[in-house]
């Protein structure tokens, strides 16, 4: 089961978040926020594997928020859930360390599909959002030569958009192991986020961009 929190200052929206996925048992609505602080405290104490976020929100916005939530609980993931499709707000979501970014008009068995990418650690983007992303995401300083040969095979997998179970499989390791990779990955590149890795490996030309 894929336990979910989502962030809005809309209850009407909160509310239909939680009716649509409680009718899958695959989920579990484990809290609401209606701001961005009340997401971060309810993300620490609650630990869910999936946070949806809009962006816009009172107290502390989305943005800050996913960065807040993946400096904090690294080992959830967050999906941006908003109306604004800006270029400026794809790229800060990104960089803050969100793995994916939809929009509320998103069709729900898509959105279905997106959460359990993102609590099963895949990268996911459509084209139009990687081409944006990798015109606009800085370049780790960092270099990849700093990665161990098994970790730079789960780069490039990741940066593939397989999931930790794929890899798992691929590399003959566990899925904690493959997590716990990942996680080496991030601190040794200085990015927030595997999206943001995924980004780092197409644009050094590690893997194709298609």
């Amino acid at each position: 089961m894929t336990r979910v929190l989502s962030a809005d200052d809309h209850s009407i929206v909160r509310q239909g978040i939680r009716m649509f996925l409680s009718a899958d048992p695959e989920f579990e609505v484990v809290g609401e926020a209606r701001d961005g602080a009340e997401a971060v405290k309810l993300a620490r104490q609650l630990r869910p594997d999936v946070v949806l976020m809009d962006l816009l929100m009172p107290v502390m916005d989305g943005i800050k928020a996913i960065a807040a939530i993946r400096r904090e609980v690294p080992d959830t993931e967050v999906v941006a859930l908003t109306s604004v499709l800006e270029d400026a707000a794809i790229i800060d979501a990104v960089r803050a360390g969100a793995i994916g970014y939809l929009l509320k008009d998103t069709d729900s068995h898509e959105l279905c599909r997106a959460i359990k990418a993102a609590a099963a650690g895949q990268v996911q983007l459509s084209p139009q959002v990687a081409a944006r992303l990798l015109r606009e995401v800085r370049t780790p300083e960092k270099s990849v030569e700093e990665l161990t040969e098994r970790e730079m095979e789960v780069l490039l997998a990741l940066a593939q958009g397989r999931s930790n179970q794929e890899i798992a499989r691929a590399l003959h390791i566990t899925e904690q192991t493959v997590k716990s990779h990942v996680s080496h990955i991030l601190a040794k590149l200085g990015v927030p986020s595997r999206t943001q890795a995924a980004l780092y490996a197409i644009r050094m030309g590690l893997v194709s961009a298609d």
